[in-house]
């Protein structure tokens, strides 16, 4: 009775709240003060997948759940992006019957890389996927060594493995262990020799903190790595992109299966590889995961397509004080042949935080748009003269640089400036404000 109850009061919160534009936390704040052990008492499905990391959770799982669907599974996930404990409770309580039985054949979890401790000490996930670990929101996160404290404190004995090998941090989870499987990526055409990020995370071994040694980058410390005096290394993969033509929007995974990429990023092949791992373990057949996958378009909001006036546009969404985000939305951007503007806005610092700290905007590598496929870039927001600051250190021309404190103006400005595509590159925060001008292109 105490678990009807429980469930009962969740699901009628999260009703209330439905109807006012809220409640993807809240009724799970309420079930876990009227029984904090109400996640122990569920009875989980046999998969229970989880996914965490500092960047790409959301896509992960939403590619992770559409293929599982398309393979036949019923899959419960928790659409509404809430993935701290609260959030967790409430899609899962939501999700059971009355008696306290998740509904479907997969529970799809993800879940803050922080706060994961939290969640797991009531159930443990069957099989877990760690996507990366960046410098991320240092207000809240402080160095990626201290996630991956937190986060090793959530990974049980029982439950599978699922790793980004080309993350060296991500690897040491799998260190000492068995149960491990390994996705990456083999050298292909936009790896390189050297580090060309503005930082290098990838100095030293996360292990034994000596110097560590590439053979070669994707970006950032992402790429093949060894450690010449403790021996970690970049394992071998299981799931590998053994080819990809970023140009063409074409990848190739062990050799055999090809899937076409509606957004050419670097990222979007990381995220789609570690679903592809996912639902291969999970049962489901290559030439259903490839169809499912090929083209696909992100339905999160990460990127939108819209009009402004007569110039069409993407809208990539970056996550707050993230650099490595920033670079791969500015690296799409660079890389568009047919040539381009930019807009960046920044307007607000931190989605959760009282914060003016701008530091981080140094770390994002501008400079990747000193690129000949870019011509203007406009600067918009309320820290315009902190980003120009920042320019003025790119060795980008100052006369291809301009900057407006107010989102509207710099909308109003492009109009008519030219024809060219646009990118506007900002965080989820800020989206949103740009948005209000423009109107969205379905796809």
């Amino acid at each position: 009775m105490r678990v009807f109850f429980v469930i009962l009061v969740c699901k009628l919160l999260h009703f209330i709240g439905k109807l006012i534009g809220k409640g993807s936390s809240l009724p799970g704040k309420y079930a876990l003060k009227l029984d904090r052990n109400i996640l122990k008492k569920i009875k989980m499905p046999e998969y229970i997948i989880a996914v965490t990391g500092s960047n790409g959770k959301t896509s992960t799982v939403e590619m992770i759940a559409h293929i599982l669907q398309e393979g036949g599974k019923t899959v419960a996930y928790n659409k509404e992006g809430s993935n701290q404990i609260e959030g967790v409770t409430t899609f899962i309580l939501c999700n059971s019957t009355m008696g306290g039985k998740v509904k479907s054949d997969i529970l799809l979890i993800e879940s803050d890389e922080r706060f994961a401790q939290y969640t797991f000490k009531y159930f443990k996930p069957t099989h877990y996927v760690i996507t990366n670990l960046y410098r991320d929101q240092l207000t809240r996160n402080g160095h990626p060594e201290w996630v991956y404290d937190c986060l090793k404190n959530s990974i049980h004995d029982g439950t599978q493995l699922i790793l980004n090998a080309d993350d060296p941090l991500v690897s040491c989870f799998g260190y000492g262990k068995d149960d491990v499987i390994y996705f990456g990526a083999d050298k292909i055409s936009v790896s390189h020799e050297k580090n060309n990020s503005v930082y290098n995370d990838g100095i030293f071994c996360p292990h034994c903190k000596k110097r560590l040694s590439y053979e070669y980058y994707h970006y950032n410390h992402i790429g093949k790595y060894s450690c010449p005096n403790c021996g970690l290394k970049r394992n071998n993969t299981q799931f590998t992109v053994t080819s990809a033509d970023l140009d063409k929007g074409e990848i190739t995974i062990n050799d055999k299966s090809t899937i076409k990429l509606a957004l050419k990023s670097l990222y979007n092949v990381y995220n789609i590889l570690a679903a592809y791992s996912v639902c291969s373990i999970a049962g489901i057949d290559d030439a259903t995961i490839c169809k499912s996958i090929n083209n696909y378009v992100l339905k999160n909001g990460r990127v939108i397509e819209f009009s402004l006036d007569k110039r069409h546009g993407t809208l990539l969404t970056s996550k707050h004080e993230n650099s490595v985000s920033y670079d791969q939305s500015l690296t799409l951007a660079a890389n568009d042949k047919q040539g381009c503007d930019v807009l960046i806005i920044v307007d607000a610092i931190s989605r959760k935080y009282f914060t003016s700290d701008v530091s981080w905007l140094w770390d994002i590598d501008f400079e990747l748009l000193s690129s000949k496929n870019v011509g203007e870039i406009v600067l918009a927001g309320l820290y315009s003269a902190d980003l120009q600051t920042r320019f003025s250190f790119t060795g980008i021309e100052e006369s291809k640089i301009k900057a407006f404190s107010d989102i509207g103006e710099a909308a109003e400005y492009l109009k008519t400036s030219s024809d060219r595509k646009l990118y506007v590159i900002t965080c989820f925060s800020d989206k949103g404000k740009f948005l209000s001008l423009v109107k969205e292109e379905k796809l």
